[in-house]
């Protein structure tokens, strides 16, 4: 716990020195969200209907991008095979750029929601639930940006593994069409993504929902988030090849 620990810290500190990051992190959610609040200011429904869902999903994204970037950029100065040579292993190395990007996700949830409901969002169901999602869906961005960044030997090449990853979500998760109205194939496969099950409790939650509509999808991401941290710890390398 005290390597783990002194990762978060590390993480932290550097984080905090690098600004750009922190904007991306922080403002560019709610710069995409304030957007669409004025581009649909005379029709408040629209951010009501959708509010909720770009709140889930625009965190994500970010989040996935900053983290695989990250820990590739770890790999690639030698800073991961230095450490390996020390006491910590690969599982508290993970946990603790898990806990670093988990505070940063707790942070960035109530900055995007706060921000969402400032410029119009009106949630029918409960708004803490919103949060708790939102800082979910953030924490499983991460997740899958370490997973993922096992897989790339380049900055440019983890910027690549987004889009091969999450853009089959955002097309089959339910944002762009009602899953139900989909063909047989591509509702069956949206099952198997998480995206999906973000989308489905930010939805429910804009429709009136209360915890026991959303706890199902809530514990389906909850499940992605720790499959994503297993796997990373697994595919872990000290440095790129």
């Amino acid at each position: 716990m005290t390597l783990t620990l002194a990762t978060t810290g590390r993480v932290l500190s550097q984080l905090r020195g690098d600004h750009r990051t922190v904007a991306l992190i922080l403002l560019l959610p709610c710069l995409l969200i304030g957007l669409i609040a004025w581009m649909f200011h005379d029709q408040p429904q629209v951010l009501d209907q959708f509010g909720p869902m770009l709140v889930g999903l625009f965190p994500l994204i970010v989040m996935f991008l900053v983290t695989s970037v990250a820990t590739l950029r770890e790999r690639q100065s030698g800073t991961l095979e230095r450490l390996m040579t020390t006491p910590i292993r690969k599982g508290d190395f993970v946990a603790g750029y898990g806990l670093a990007f988990a505070t940063l996700a707790l942070v960035q949830a109530g900055v995007v929601v706060g921000f969402a409901v400032l410029v119009g969002m009106d949630v029918a169901g409960p708004l803490w639930l919103v949060v708790v999602v939102a800082l979910l869906d953030a924490i499983l961005g991460c997740t899958l940006g370490l997973a993922a960044s096992a897989l790339a030997r380049s900055e440019f090449q983890a910027v690549q593994m987004m889009p091969a990853i999450l853009f089959p979500q955002l097309i089959t998760c339910g944002l762009l069409m009602p899953r139900d109205q989909m063909p047989e194939v591509l509702e069956w496969l949206s099952r198997a993504f998480p995206l999906t099950y973000a989308i489905e409790a930010m939805t429910s939650l804009a429709a009136g929902e209360d915890w026991s509509g959303v706890r199902g999808a809530v514990g389906v991401i909850a499940l992605f988030i720790v499959g994503a941290v297993v796997l990373g710890v697994a595919t872990l390398r000290r440095r790129t090849a």
